[in-house]
């Protein structure tokens, strides 16, 4: 047994406020899961869990946002023309344009209204068949170690690593890429953004994270107690994720 990628948990101040933001921004639908807490956000008709679409999880937060994240998505666009209508909707929504260092880039660097960033990507022959998110993006120190890591800790495939970049997407040949980045910022505080990680049906939740500890993983303690049907840990580089009940 293994597990795969599922969804990612991103933090707000309002879970609400910023579901409906994503829900227009991806045309996706919402719903609450426990009000006033967390809100889920996926593509209209889907079966959860499907390899099609990564799923976002927002999640009411008490502490601000203090840094740029290190982990954020990036959207896709089949042209230009539809870049520029993308990054003015988008705009319309809420989103305003931030300059995180990136320079003369073919990208557009936009912070959602909580500020989280993300990107919308130029059109890219490997992004038509994602969904409307091309990329879960994750900023690391070593992108060669990370692959390592994340080949072995889900069943994933590893398209290509450089010293720069390593990019894995679903085994089933759908859905948006994993890409790990490598950066000169150093993790100073939790992450706003994290991975969520789900065993397959059949599969047994403790048994992967101690699978994955046995990788380099360790557990952190968030806070999260004991009764909670979920396994916080932290992959080699320090960065948060949590591994989910079997689906």
């Amino acid at each position: 047994m293994t597990m795969r990628l599922v969804q990612i948990a991103m933090n707000a101040r309002d879970d609400a406020e910023l579901g409906r933001f994503w829900a227009a921004a991806l045309d996706w639908e919402s719903s609450v899961e426990e009000p006033g807490i967390v809100t889920n956000l996926e593509p209209k008709g889907f079966s959860y869990p499907d390899a099609s679409a990564v799923v976002i999880d927002v999640i009411t937060v008490d502490d601000p946002k203090t840094v740029k994240n290190r982990v954020h998505v990036d959207l896709a666009t089949t042209s230009a023309e539809h870049h520029a209508q993308l990054v003015a909707r988008l705009t319309e929504l809420g989103a305003t344009p931030v300059d995180i260092g990136q320079g003369d880039v073919p990208w557009t660097v936009l912070a959602d209204p909580d500020g989280n960033e993300f990107c919308v990507a130029e059109p890219r022959e490997d992004h038509r068949d994602t969904g409307p998110i091309a990329a879960v993006v994750a900023d690391c120190a070593d992108p060669r170690a990370m692959a390592r890591f994340w080949d072995e800790a889900m069943d994933w495939t590893l398209h290509s690593v450089t010293d720069e970049e390593a990019v894995l997407r679903s085994a089933q040949g759908v859905g948006p890429y994993l890409r790990l980045v490598r950066t000169p910022d150093v993790k100073t505080v939790k992450n706003r953004v994290h991975l969520d990680l789900r065993p397959y049906r059949g599969g047994d939740r403790a048994a992967e994270a101690e699978r994955v500890r046995g990788l380099g993983a360790a557990d952190i303690d968030l806070g999260q107690g004991d009764e909670v049907p979920w396994t916080c840990l932290v992959d080699p580089e320090g960065n948060e994720f949590d591994i989910l009940t079997p689906a």
